[in-house]
């Protein structure tokens, strides 16, 4: 009996130690060393304007004023709602998920229509062939706030017209808003719409411009 007795008392604590080293330790350890060397991304990539979080350089974010960059589609539109659908409980809290509809669904091809509709009636001079895909596919988390250089160059026009400032301007934004491959040979080149559209609104406030 004290043999067994002696047994499980060595399984009991090698529990409570392997319990403490990967369920107190190891977290703490992690998180000191994030916070220490990588506050920013630890703590989300928060952007912050005047001491308040506008958001995160990883969510992309729903615009609606013509005056900024388009992003993808989501099909969680962002988790961005108005204080009427909060109010009316269609509210449904932070989530993820592309739901993106396979080839075959008469759905995807319903939903693409209307984007491409909405597309050219705000770019007249853009041909529905010219659309790169990004801009017509959500990415597989729904939040991606990304586009490729391409679909960021191909809505310069528009916001040309629709802010006032110079193409120049905005492509300099654009540029400085641009992530270049990891070493320069994986990946592709992204655009960062949430900031590009932060740049955007930054301009139209010096320039006299009201952009919320």
């Amino acid at each position: 009996m004290s043999a067994f007795l002696k047994e499980i008392k060595t399984q009991f604590m090698i529990t409570i130690v392997l319990l403490l080293l990967c369920g107190l330790v190891y977290p703490l350890l992690l998180t000191g060393i994030s916070q220490l060397f990588f506050p920013s991304q630890a703590n989300g990539s928060l952007i912050v304007e005047n001491g308040h979080a506008v958001g995160s350089e990883l969510i992309g974010q729903d615009f609606s004023d013509p005056r900024f960059m388009k992003n993808r589609p989501s099909a969680v539109n962002y988790n961005t709602y108005t204080q009427e659908e909060k109010d009316g409980g269609d509210y449904t809290g932070v989530s993820s998920g592309s739901k993106n509809f396979a080839p075959t669904n008469p759905d995807l091809t319903e939903r693409v229509t209307a984007d491409i509709m909405k597309f050219t009636a705000v770019n007249p001079t853009i041909n529905k062939e010219d659309i790169p895909a990004d801009l017509l596919t959500s990415s597989g988390s729904g939040l991606d706030p990304h586009i490729s250089p391409k679909s960021a160059a191909i809505q310069i026009p528009a916001l040309v017209r629709s802010t006032g400032l110079s193409r120049e301007i905005l492509e300099n934004i654009v540029k400085k808003n641009t992530q270049n491959k990891l070493l320069g040979i994986f990946g592709e080149e992204t655009v960062n719409v949430l900031k590009v559209n932060l740049e955007i609104a930054k301009v139209l406030r010096l320039s006299g411009q009201h952009a919320d």
